[in-house]
């Protein structure tokens, strides 16, 4: 016995001087061909719907867009140029917006139950987006992040601590790769990218920081700088983040780790921003899109209408389910830390029509139909497992009778229910294929819900 324990130490002793995160044997290798074998952690799929956050110093001056710096400084867009002009004394720097960016009415427990009112199953922060202004302490961003300059606050870990102890919802981050103007990135840029100092003394470092400060469930890489991926050590990077990571088992990653990933590798693709194929993808999606029609970032020039209706959105969200793909709707915060009423307004209109029709979104398959190819704005998904397929329907018929061209239903065993008034309804079978539905007799203020509802068909083929 005494033998045994001693041939044992030096096994032991190894064991415990192996360097920290070598204690688990490697799953992926820093291949695209390796890391694209990794099965999409199931949560993503199951959650649909997201809420995207676009806030940094770009919301002090709130004007065109978030690339305001870049369409003032390198572009010298006349709009822009005019707007410094007439509103800022003459030498007035970007850099001094950062002063004006207080964030004084910034309530991270009030912008969590605003997400977690939407009905979102997932959010994403920029953490940092093109301009280099870090929301949380990074000592690679000396005199340029949130806890040295403007709102002196963590605002990620703010956040973070809201969402994870006031909702249901998943944390995530959206890290811009490259910075416009940052030195050492146009250093690199100069020599065709054969350096590498930017992405070994900036990048890296700080998404190393952040996933195991913050520890992410969605890691939206953006921002490649036309720079490819090898440049920024992608592969390298994700096989940490999948082999040794503390989120190896729950992060989801998309597709924007260099100038020819995008719609190629990882963990879903983007493809680009607004995404909406119109049909089926043998790969997850996502159709990342904003309410205001024209920037991510706050405007304070916007109109009315400017932003997306709630009927707009609900279009949005069905058909984007509907092929496979999950919703990322944005917002944009004032610079003062407020979520302007109108983005509040839309985010609980959501919540509202999905407390109805959610069953009829997450969790939720693909159809072998997604659209019905008869009635227009009709649009399907399904649950398998409980015999169930979902037909959305945007438009009420005048004649209350709706006519369905895709399902095909059996007597006896069909049964047809309007989601939130569950009394079944009367169907009939048509002629080649398809239904014809009963809708109910109801009043305005009887209807389940405004702005599309749900049909829940059990049986059919």
């Amino acid at each position: 016995m005494r033998l045994g324990l001693l041939m044992l130490l030096p096994l032991l002793l190894l064991l415990l001087l192996r360097p920290c995160g070598v204690t688990r044997a490697l799953s992926y290798d820093p291949t695209w061909e390796s890391l694209d074998r990794r099965p999409l952690p199931a949560w993503f799929d199951q959650a649909k719907f997201g809420i995207f956050i676009h806030w940094g110093v770009f919301s002090v001056p709130s004007f065109g867009s978030e690339w305001f710096w870049w369409y003032w400084q390198k572009e010298k867009k006349p709009q822009f140029v005019d707007f410094m002009n007439n509103n800022y004394a003459p030498g007035f720097k970007y850099e001094d917006f950062v002063v004006l960016f207080a964030a004084k009415y910034f309530n991270a427990n009030q912008w969590a139950d605003i997400l977690q009112a939407s009905g979102a199953k997932y959010v994403v922060f920029t953490s940092k987006h093109h301009e280099g202004f870090t929301m949380w302490g990074s000592d690679r961003s000396w005199n340029w992040n949130a806890v040295d300059e403007g709102p002196k606050r963590d605002v990620v870990k703010e956040l973070e601590v809201a969402v994870r102890n006031r909702t249901d919802l998943h944390f995530g981050l959206y890290y811009s790769l490259f910075e416009w103007f940052h030195p050492l990135f146009l250093e690199d840029q100069s020599s065709s990218f054969q350096k590498q100092r930017f992405p070994i003394s900036k990048t890296l470092p700080e998404l190393y920081e952040l996933v195991n400060r913050y520890q992410p469930e969605v890691l939206w890489s953006d921002g490649d700088g036309d720079a490819p991926d090898h440049y920024w050590n992608s592969t390298g990077f994700l096989a940490w983040l999948y082999n040794e990571s503390p989120v190896r088992d729950t992060v989801v990653t998309n597709d924007r780790w260099g100038v020819s990933s995008i719609c190629k590798h990882g963990g879903y693709y983007t493809c680009s921003d607004r995404y909406n194929p119109g049909y089926l993808l043998p790969h997850k999606w996502e159709n990342c899109m904003t309410i205001d029609k024209f920037s991510w970032g706050y405007r304070r020039e916007a109109e009315i209408s400017d932003y997306l209706t709630i009927e707009e959105l609900v279009k949005q969200l069905v058909e984007t389910v509907a092929y496979g793909g999950n919703l990322l709707m944005n917002i944009g915060p004032t610079g003062d830390g407020t979520i302007p009423v109108i983005f509040e307004e839309r985010l609980r209109q959501m919540g509202t029509w999905l407390k109805v029709n959610g069953e009829a979104i997450y969790e939720t398959h693909t159809w072998r139909s997604q659209n019905d190819t008869v009635s227009p704005d009709v649009w399907y998904t399904s649950k398998p497992e409980k015999k169930l397929v979902y037909a959305i329907f945007l438009k009420w018929p005048i004649s209350g009778k709706l006519f369905l061209g895709q399902p095909i239903g059996s007597l006896g065993e069909t049964e047809v229910k309007l989601l939130g008034h569950w009394k079944p309804l009367t169907w009939t079978s048509s002629q080649p294929s398809g239904i014809t539905v009963e809708l109910p007799l109801l009043s305005i203020h009887q209807m389940p819900c405004k702005w599309g509802w749900t049909l829940a068909l059990s049986n059919v083929i």
